[in-house]
């Protein structure tokens, strides 16, 4: 029920103060969303089997973001920071996907 609150409150805040991100840090923000997304995916995956646990979906939200980001800002130090994106976002693509479908199995079993 908190993550429920925390998410609604969450909403609201972004709703009501529109906060901008600041041009220096616009290139990894898709990258930490989609990381993010794989994170919460992948806890909710775990809740259906059983097998979650709060402080290893925290350990693993924070590090899917700041290993996705260090991946996109050393590709951007060395000139390739497009291509560690693209790279990026489908290993977290199929991880998401294979996640859906773990989840769509436990609910509809199908």
């Amino acid at each position: 029920m908190y993550a429920i609150i925390g998410l609604a409150i969450g909403i609201a805040l972004g709703i009501a103060l529109q906060p901008s991100v600041p041009a220096a840090l616009q290139p990894y923000l898709p990258i930490s969303i989609v990381a993010a997304m794989d994170a919460v995916f992948g806890g909710f995956r775990a809740y259906l089997e059983g097998l979650f646990d709060d402080k290893v979906f925290i350990v693993s939200f924070v590090s899917n973001v700041l290993i996705a980001a260090l991946i996109v800002w050393v590709g951007d130090l060395i000139g390739v920071g497009s291509q560690l994106s693209t790279a990026v976002v489908v290993v977290l693509g199929i991880r998401i996907f294979t996640n859906v479908a773990a989840i769509r199995r436990k609910l509809f079993h199908a």
